[in-house]
């Protein structure tokens, strides 16, 4: 990078490198109901994740919209890394061994 661009990134404020940016949209999640088959959006507030040891304890949960019930499915290494990455929140379990 020249001197000259440089000289002009080192000027920029916070407040003027943000200047353009809109609102962000918040993540939602698509999800379905074994229950009752229903499909929706579900925002990162409305789920919960519990990473256990194994990969039978590692699990996310939700209350289905619809029928109104709880509903708990495995996560893989996948799942974990877009529902943390989505501000999912996170329980750690613990071994009491």
């Amino acid at each position: 990078m020249s001197e000259s661009a440089m000289s002009g990134v080192r000027d920029m404020t916070v407040a003027s490198a943000f200047a353009g940016m809109r609102s962000v949209s918040p993540v939602v999640f698509k999800a379905g109901c074994p229950d009752c088959r229903g499909r929706f959006e579900l925002a990162a507030s409305a789920l919960r994740l519990a990473i256990g040891a194994t990969s039978r304890t590692t699990f996310y949960s939700f209350t289905c919209p619809d029928c109104g019930a709880s509903v708990r499915k495995p996560a893989g290494e996948r799942i974990v890394q877009l529902l943390t990455g989505g501000g999912v929140r996170t329980l750690r379990l613990h071994s009491t061994v």
